[in-house]
């Protein structure tokens, strides 16, 4: 049987399973449970994660792979083989093995056709060869780790060789990129099913704060011509890939409108949220149909909507007031059942529809000011 072919069984859907724990398993695991699909997780602090409320928690790995007819994946920080060791895996480990690292992405992305920033690997270097990299490279440069990067983790900006003093020598090796001036970010979510079939959602405008994701606005307020590319570019990205599964392509969009692919999500992604309220079918339930073969589901009409991202930082002075941001027309609550509200940790989102992408975001706005304001 392939790895990429779930078993047969009569037509019922697959045993899924979920490696990882975290809010995107959690949301994948309610679409499954509306559509009667069975949902295994798997992760150490599985029972009683995000994830694990929702769906059976299998902490011993082996066990889990054995129960799984089909495995995905809520995250890209996994490792490979689990994947390539379960009967049948979509996305496969090799979409997971590219996607992780950002030297193996930019060399799938380059040799695909696909448009990047310029960019140079570094390695085996210490501090005074950084700098003299960075040098020929040309400043400004970000510097960001091959490996386990995501929410602005392993990067450094350098406008000037002092600013290299701040990089740890030992994350090697380095992806150098040039910093160039941005327009504004976008996304697109793309599913590809088993048989090659491919929908796209509306492409995503982001802000973020702190290198984390702040605010997504759909669709994203860029002209027709701008919009198609990005889609195209994303059903080429998901087709080189092979892939069978959701992802999120993310772009810049320079401030000479060209736009350039900064990493792609083998998974569904943070500003694709919106999908639950905004589109007939979810990035979720997408997931969860290209994970059991069957049909990929509409993505149009597509309401205007906007999602805020509800990080620790709003626990500070106590629980948010969820009431007052609930009186707020057209706003919905998601929060992921994490107990410990730290800074910076993503802990729900809050989204809004409405008539326009700027009638949204003023609304899920002014929802997530009035989580705070106190008496």
């Amino acid at each position: 049987m392939s790895r990429t072919q779930a078993p047969s069984n009569g037509g019922a859907p697959p045993l899924l399973g979920i490696y990882g724990t975290g809010q995107l398993g959690r949301m994948l695991a309610l679409a499954a449970r509306r559509m009667g699909v069975p949902v295994l997780t798997a992760g150490d602090d599985a029972v009683g994660s995000p994830c694990g409320q929702v769906a059976e928690p299998v902490p011993d790995l082996e066990q889990f792979l054995a129960r799984a007819e089909v495995v995905t994946t809520e995250f890209e920080n996994v490792d490979p083989e689990v994947l390539a060791r379960a009967a049948c895996a979509r996305p496969a480990a090799s979409v997971v093995h590219t996607c992780q690292n950002r030297r193996r992405e930019k060399a799938f992305l380059s040799d695909n056709g696909l448009p990047v920033v310029r960019h140079q690997v570094v390695e085996g270097v210490d501090a005074s060869g950084l700098v003299a990299a960075l040098e020929r490279f040309g400043l400004p440069a970000v510097v960001k780790t091959a490996a386990f990067g995501y929410d602005g983790k392993g990067q450094w900006v350098c406008r000037d060789t002092a600013d290299a003093a701040a990089v740890p020598s030992d994350r090697q090796p380095f992806v150098v990129e040039e910093l160039v001036e941005l327009a504004l970010e976008v996304s697109v979510i793309v599913a590809r099913g088993v048989d090659g079939a491919t929908v796209t959602y509306p492409v995503i405008e982001n802000a973020h704060r702190d290198h984390i994701l702040d605010v997504s606005v759909a669709p994203a307020r860029i002209p027709p011509t701008l919009a198609a590319q990005a889609e195209s570019l994303a059903v080429r990205a998901a087709a080189a890939l092979d892939a069978v599964g959701v992802l999120c392509v993310e772009f810049f969009v320079t401030a000479a409108g060209e736009l350039l692919v900064n990493e792609i999500a083998p998974r569904p992604h943070n500003s694709g949220h919106l999908t639950i309220e905004a589109a007939p079918t979810s990035q979720f339930e997408q997931q969860l149909r290209t994970a059991c073969g069957w049909p990929l589901g509409a993505t149009a009409p597509f309401r205007p909507a906007a999602m805020a991202n509800l990080l620790g930082d709003l626990w500070v002075d106590g629980e948010p007031d969820w009431a007052a941001a609930l009186c707020v027309p057209g706003v919905a609550l998601h929060r992921y059942g994490k107990a410990d509200a730290r800074p910076g940790r993503k802990m729900g989102h809050l989204t809004a529809v409405a008539s326009s992408p700027a009638e949204a975001l003023e609304l899920v706005l002014d929802a997530r000011r009035r989580l705070t304001q106190r008496p």
